[in-house]
């Protein structure tokens, strides 16, 4: 059978001078069919019709030569080809993970504890709990006039933001997610969009989400402006814009650079015809094919309609041509960059942008990184927040409430926990290799709602990975616990440890008693009650000199959080078979959980999980994206499994050589052995379920077709999870055994390292 044949065509898209390029990749798989042939649109950075015809030929060389297939021979390529050419040819052909910190740090290095006296410190907590707020006072921001870190009581910290308070000049560095991130991300609202407009849902839901990612990360509202005025059918309100005037001054805030945020409104006009259009037409074709006679025919042919519709989008060229048209206006948006040095990849799209200002330029400093971290609505449509992945800053900062004295401290603030549905829920692998870097773990909690499933969750990650030492408990709205029994600022503090002591006594239970008490221990030794911290503290009343003596209490509590504690001659002694036996409850844990989550199995209280969720999960793990989609977090399910029955089985020594240690003595070893241990479960667990299986994972992403969702399941399920994570029982196999030795070997080393004997 003769090879397909593929060329290439010029595009310049309407109000562009730049020439693109399109044309289908002989060896990179399309998302439509699983097999060769995705689609490519990138541009040729020029605008003279006979260099882009030129290049154009050049590749159509490429694409007719079956030779230049393999990568392999691109150094041939590069010698007899234009370089841009090679680029576009060659990338993602493996796929390529970019270390994004290690960009921040070519930028702006980190200070260590020792020996510049810096601590690392790790913000921790629900959305909404007042976190990023807390960042503010510590660096002394103002809540009306800088508004940085952005804050709103919804999801609002999407990206990292690293925070130096350092002497000297204002620095920042942003390193800005991939282009095929962004694009997947906007293909995935286009398909919820054209879905919605095949459910009859009014303009204003249509449009809503298409500038709307479904888990909040992607809000394509910030960048390309909120679009047409529609009528939606739901509003509760007739909201009334602001004054044209206010909006003018609060546009000084960005560069406007050449961004017409009226043409992008036109086009999201346009556009919401065009998805109506693609709805309508895959439709009535699919229920033509389909052969529906009536009612019940037409709700089961939605139901196939509803797993058909991506497929059938994603080989459609309407629907390139919007998102096409789509990242034109995104990538308009980085015209708006600050003076500073920019770095690209080889196809053009910013990888990292950096400046400094003076140290006496504090106010257009803080103005020029607001496109970068605000969340302001009046500036939607000339803002880059959605397409940073990272941002860190270093500047003189210094509270108003601390004197003229900067703390030496690094600031880490990231996504919230969100609302998990229970305490057990796993925190991400990103969240557990960020507390093994920091110095101290600031859990940020309401104390009008305190200890929630996320917060509970977290404390469990905290504690069973050996670094309980490092929490500290910041109780938020402090002011707003209120009650005709709470007569006071005391009682109120009793009101909100009284929810804590109810719930420590479960951790005892499931994690074992010195679970329970290393918490109890940093609820009585490291908590704080902070109240009215949105807003500048004033300490002539009560509640503000009580807040700032919170605050300076808290700088002290984090410097304490340093060394770990010398260990004791003492050896706990552990019993190899009791190894064994945690080591099969995490993995059988492991499946039940998952295995109703893909609907291979029933289980009442897990509900199975939407095949677009799944596949988004597959899609990141099989190209190397990440290792989790949104609440989906495979490896960091399995890791939580296998660290929280370690940390059981750490408790539990058969004895004690040399001598009988304290309790206190007795902690500080367990957690040792659990802190050296759970960096090696999620190095092992990262390897097996993702590394090593990156080509299931992408076979599972790109099956298609009637039924493709059950047999995406059963590949996760029986393909990737059960030789990832095999249940040891009474029939040997060599997968069983593999997993087994390999934990086994982990523990082996950690206890080598930590002084603990294993028999």
């Amino acid at each position: 059978m003769d090879r397909q044949k593929y060329t290439a065509s010029l595009s310049q898209t309407q109000g562009r001078t730049g020439y693109s390029i399109i044309f289908r990749h002989p060896v990179r798989r399309s998302d439509s069919t699983g097999r060769p042939g995705l689609r490519v649109r990138s541009g040729l950075g020029t605008r003279d019709e006979r260099e882009a015809a030129r290049l154009r030929d050049e590749l159509n060389v490429l694409l007719g030569n079956p030779k230049y297939h393999d990568l392999a021979a691109r150094s041939e390529a590069e010698r007899r080809f234009d370089s841009r050419v090679v680029n576009i040819f060659y990338d993602k052909m493996v796929p390529e993970q970019t270390d994004f910190t290690a960009l921040r740090d070519a930028a702006i290095e980190l200070p260590e504890s020792a020996p510049d006296g810096y601590r690392r410190v790790l913000f921790l907590g629900t959305t909404g709990a007042g976190k990023t707020t807390l960042v503010r006072q510590l660096i002394g921001t103002d809540p009306i006039e800088e508004r940085f870190p952005s804050t709103s009581t919804a999801k609002t910290t999407i990206h990292d933001t690293e925070i130096v308070i350092a002497e000297g000049d204002w620095r920042a560095v942003v390193t800005f997610a991939s282009r095929d991130e962004v694009r997947e991300y906007l293909n995935e609202c286009v398909s919820d969009a054209v879905l919605a407009g095949a459910r009859e849902a009014d303009d204003a839901e249509v449009l809503r989400r298409l500038l709307n990612h479904a888990n909040q990360r992607f809000r394509f509202n910030y960048v390309l402006g909120n679009g047409p005025a529609v009528a939606s059918s739901s509003s509760d309100f007739d909201d009334e814009d602001l004054e044209s005037k206010e909006e003018e001054d609060l546009l000084s805030e960005v560069e406007r650079g050449t961004i017409d945020v009226k043409k992008t409104t036109e086009l999201l006009a346009e556009t919401i015809g065009t998805l109506r259009n693609l709805a309508n037409r895959h439709r009535e074709g699919l229920y033509d094919e389909l052969e529906v006679a009536g009612d019940d025919d037409k709700r089961a042919a939605e139901e196939i309609y509803e797993e058909e519709l991506d497929k059938l989008l994603r080989d459609d060229e309407d629907f390139h041509q919007v998102s096409d048209a789509l990242m034109e206006e995104i990538e308009k948006r980085f015209e708006l960059l600050p003076p500073g040095e920019i770095k690209k990849t080889r196809q053009g799209w910013p990888l990292t942008w950096s400046g400094e200002w003076p140290f006496e330029n504090r106010a257009e400093f803080l103005s020029a990184i607001s496109c970068f971290t605000s969340n302001y609505a009046p500036l939607f449509g000339r803002l880059l927040t959605p397409l940073v992945n990272g941002i860190r800053v270093s500047g003189p900062f210094t509270p108003a409430w601390n004197g003229s004295e900067a703390p030496k401290l690094v600031l880490f603030d990231g996504e919230g926990l969100g609302h998990t549905p229970n305490s057990s829920s796993a925190v991400s692998t990103a969240v557990s290799r960020r507390i093994e870097v920091a110095d101290a773990v600031l859990l940020v909690d309401n104390a009008t709602q305190p200890m929630q499933a996320a917060t509970l969750a977290a404390m469990r990650e905290v504690v069973a990975s050996g670094n309980a030492r490092k929490l500290i408990i910041a109780f938020t709205h402090f002011d707003e616990v209120k009650g005709d029994n709470l007569p006071n600022a005391s009682a109120r503090a009793q009101h909100v440890l009284a929810s804590a002591n109810n719930v420590l006594a479960a951790f005892g239970e499931e994690l074992g008693p010195y679970a329970e008490r290393a918490l109890r221990l940093r609820v009585e030794q490291a908590r704080f009650f902070l109240g009215d911290i949105h807003e500048p503290l004033n300490e002539t009343d009560a509640s503000g000199r009580r807040t700032v003596s919170q605050l300076r209490n808290l700088l002290e509590c984090i410097y304490g959080v340093i060394e770990t504690p010398e260990s004791a001659e003492a050896k706990p002694v552990y019993d190899r078979m009791n190894l064994v036996l945690a080591i099969r409850s995490a993995a059988d844990a492991f499946h039940r959980r998952w295995r109703p989550l893909l609907g291979l199995e029933s289980n009442p209280a897990l509900t199975r999980e939407h095949w677009t969720r799944v596949k988004a999960l597959s899609r990141r793990l099989g190209t190397g994206m990440d290792d989790e989609y949104d609440t989906l977090k495979p490896v960091a399910d399995l890791r939580n499994e296998l660290q929280e029955r370690s940390y059981l089985f750490v408790q539990n020594p058969l004895r004690w050589e040399e001598y009988e240690p304290t309790d206190d003595q007795k902690q500080d070893c367990f957690d040792a052995f659990a802190h050296n241990l759970n960096r090696r479960l999620l190095e092992v667990c990262t390897r097996r379920v993702w590394k090593e299986r990156a080509v299931q994972w992408e076979d599972a992403y790109y099956k298609r077709g009637t039924g493709s969702t059950v047999v995406r399941a059963r590949i996760i399920g029986n393909e990737i999870y059960e030789p990832a994570a095999p249940v040891p029982d009474a029939t040997p196999s060599p997968d069983r055994n593999q997993f087994l030795h390999e934990i086994v070997a982990e523990v082996e080393q950690a206890a080598h390292e930590t002084n603990v004997v294993l028999e």
